[in-house]
């Protein structure tokens, strides 16, 4: 068991990726503190693991939320080992089709600012108890790459893999590390979007084994990532896409 006795937080963990992210690292030994907008769905997710996962409503865009989130975990479980920045939106759209403000600040306000939060109030935590901590963010291939229809989601991506470099180098002193996971392809609902576009067979074949990627694929390199295995391995961002980023699109058949 990779993290026995460990605490940890999950935002956005009533979603695809996130529900597996709490699902894997109880199996793993941790303690979860379930983290969601919604206070009816990620009571969903808590109930199906007893005392090992407590559920708490958090919107990521409010700092003072963030920090509260932190306190109550704490709280709950005694102390603070691992927190996973997970919260995220994304809506195809093409650019040209933009409302500026509305398409432009609600991906940018949970996607890079609520990973924002998230960086500076573990950060905090971790150094005020006085002891070593892991911060994981969410990305995605899609912040090393361009792709039509997700503009907005693209750089707050690529925004997430710089502030994770960043911010491991301003934590090594406290002996925290900050590392980020790039998902490719994951069936999850976010992606089914692209199902009613028509494009669901055509984002199928940009994997390498022509097969999507399962949530729990992704949550077991968050919890490897977390745990002390992977010590080694800070301020980088590790891709889970089956090859995505390194290959262009068959030609052929």
């Amino acid at each position: 068991m990779r993290l026995k006795d460990k605490v940890a937080i999950v935002t956005g963990a009533a979603g695809g990726i996130g529900s597996e992210i709490v699902r894997i690292f109880v199996e793993e030994g941790a303690r979860v503190m379930a983290v969601d907008l919604d206070k009816a769905s990620v009571d969903a997710v808590a109930n199906d693991y007893g005392d090992a996962v407590a559920a708490w409503a958090c919107n990521v865009t409010d700092y003072g939320q963030v920090t509260a989130m932190m306190d109550a975990a704490v709280a709950a479980f005694g102390t603070l080992d691992i927190v996973v920045n997970n919260a995220g939106v994304g809506l195809p759209k093409p650019l040209l089709e933009h409302d500026p403000e509305q398409d432009w600040e609600l991906t940018t306000a949970v996607n890079q600012q609520g990973v924002y939060h998230g960086l500076v109030a573990a950060g905090r935590k971790f150094v005020e108890l006085g002891r070593p901590g892991v911060i994981l963010n969410t990305s995605s291939v899609y912040g090393q790459m361009a792709a039509e229809m997700s503009f907005v989601y693209n750089v707050s991506k690529a925004a997430v893999d710089m502030m994770t470099k960043c911010a491991a180098l301003e934590f090594a002193p406290h002996n925290v590390r900050v590392v980020a996971v790039a998902p490719g392809r994951v069936d999850t609902p976010m992606l089914r979007q692209y199902e009613a576009l028509g494009l669901w067979e055509h984002i199928r074949r940009e994997h390498m084994r022509d097969t999507f990627t399962q949530p729990e694929e992704i949550a077991r390199v968050f919890a490897f990532l977390a745990s002390s295995d992977a010590n080694c391995i800070n301020g980088t961002t590790v891709n889970g896409d089956d090859g995505f980023v390194n290959f262009k699109y068959p030609l052929l058949d």
